[in-house]
């Protein structure tokens, strides 16, 4: 069967994938979305089952709808956000094709434009925007054994307390996800290790304004790169029960026993790094830096917003704290599931474009790769520190569109001098009359 052509085929129907489409839509770009599963399959069959959205539903959306029947300042739980990107489809008329999977794209003959073959025959394309995202492929460390005796799960494996056998729970990963799942399950009367690494934890909410206000008005959004040495670092940050500043020592006093980083494995035993107390001080320090900036934002521009002294107010070190595990034998624990939450690896074999550095890892400008035509939408700090959130993704991708439309008319412009090399004198004289030309300039 021969090739089915489009101008620019989307991978991926997700957040990224939906935002890309409404903005090639509104430039009037021919193309299409491929998704191997549903829309937004990940937000329906990716996470744990009590997952909320970690932003309040005014904040994290994309402009053009809001969710229905929804206080502005309430956390989404996880189907009604995949809901809510299949409405959005639809409203936009999205070209999405679902059950279709992407397993090669690779230069098309002559180098011209891209191939692309599915699980549903051969697309050639012009442009191939990769919306697949950051979370691609679960990282679960080999560190202990997979005849160990332990279950172990990927965060995005786990569902719910009632899924894991009886016995302890080993939480590997502090960020939004890692505390979460540790909070429910210690909830649920699950006796639960919470293995703390370097971490940022901003504020839920300060006097009245929640921590996405906060980032936005003190321009912490728009921050192009991160910090020196935190490009990994976690945040610790939540919308679960109504939404509530997550503080470690608070969580310890709940139950919960706090260690550092996870170490070596050995003969059952788990070792521990004695970074325990300066990871939980260096989340108090980026907690209570925001905190300081937002006083004295209200105070320069006079905002009636009510002080909150006790925000203010670390509590005492735990005796988790104070007397940190360095090894734990897990049995004697009496644990029996380790949860790794600690993130995701890249995996871009289906792609085959010279796109990548040594690593793997996408070489890019604000999501143009250095390959001509191919492009990366939903990457972390892709243009900002917002890349990553809903709303962020919807501009990048407004951006995106910009370029392909930009790379267009070069290619339009190209596509002409040649033509009028080979053309009679007459017809590029022709040509030289018309007040537009024939390649408008690539800006406009």
């Amino acid at each position: 069967m021969a090739a089915r052509k489009i101008h620019t085929l989307i991978v991926g129907a997700g957040q990224a994938g939906i935002a890309m489409s409404e903005h090639l839509s509104a430039v009037q770009l021919p193309h299409l979305v491929l998704e191997k599963a549903r829309i937004a399959e990940a937000w329906r069959s990716h996470r744990w089952d009590s997952l909320v959205a970690n932003g309040p539903a005014w904040h994290d959306r994309f402009p053009g709808l809001a969710f229905p029947d929804t206080d502005p300042d309430a956390f989404v739980a996880k189907d009604k956000v995949a809901d809510y990107f299949e409405a959005y489809a639809a409203q936009i008329k999205a070209p999405v094709r679902c059950g279709v999977e992407v397993l090669k794209v690779e230069r098309g003959p002559g180098g011209r434009g891209f191939r692309i073959d599915t699980t549903d025959g051969l697309y050639e394309a012009d442009n191939v925007v990769v919306a697949t995202g950051a979370f691609q492929k679960p990282l679960i460390p080999q560190v202990i054994p997979a005849d160990a005796g332990f279950l172990q799960l990927h965060s995005s494996q786990y569902r719910n307390p009632d899924q894991l056998p009886d016995g302890g729970v080993l939480v590997v990963g502090a960020g939004s996800s890692g505390v979460q799942i540790a909070d429910e399950l210690n909830q649920a009367g699950r006796k639960v290790y919470l293995a703390v690494g370097p971490h940022d934890r901003p504020p839920r909410s300060y006097r009245g304004r929640d921590f996405v206000w906060w980032l936005g008005v003190l321009g912490k959004w728009d921050l192009q790169t991160p910090a020196a040495g935190a490009e990994h670092v976690t945040i610790a940050v939540s919308g679960a029960q109504g939404g509530r500043t997550i503080d470690f020592r608070r969580l310890a006093g709940e139950g919960i026993t706090l260690v550092g980083r996870s170490g070596a494995y050995q003969n059952g035993h788990m070792a521990f790094a004695d970074d325990l107390a300066r990871n939980l001080d260096r989340g108090d320090a980026n907690y209570l830096s925001l905190l300081r900036e937002a006083d004295a934002y209200i105070a320069r521009h006079g905002l009636d917003l009510p002080p909150e002294p006790e925000a203010h107010v670390i509590i005492a070190d735990p005796e988790c704290v104070s007397r940190p595990v360095r090894d734990l034998d897990l049995r004697a624990a009496g644990i029996g599931t380790v949860i790794w939450a600690v993130g995701f690896e890249r995996d871009y074999s289906w792609l085959e474009v010279d796109a990548f550095d040594a690593a793997g890892k996408p070489v890019h400008q604000r999501g143009v790769s250095k390959e001509p035509g191919i492009y990366f939408l939903g990457l972390p700090w892709q243009s900002r520190r917002g890349s990553s959130f809903i709303w962020g993704v919807w501009y990048d991708a407004r951006h995106v569109a910009d370029q392909i439309v930009t790379q267009g008319r070069y290619t339009a412009y190209d596509q002409s001098a040649r033509a009028r090399q080979a053309a009679p004198e007459s017809a590029i004289h022709a040509a030289a009359g018309d007040p537009d030309g024939p390649y408008p300039h690539p800006h406009l």
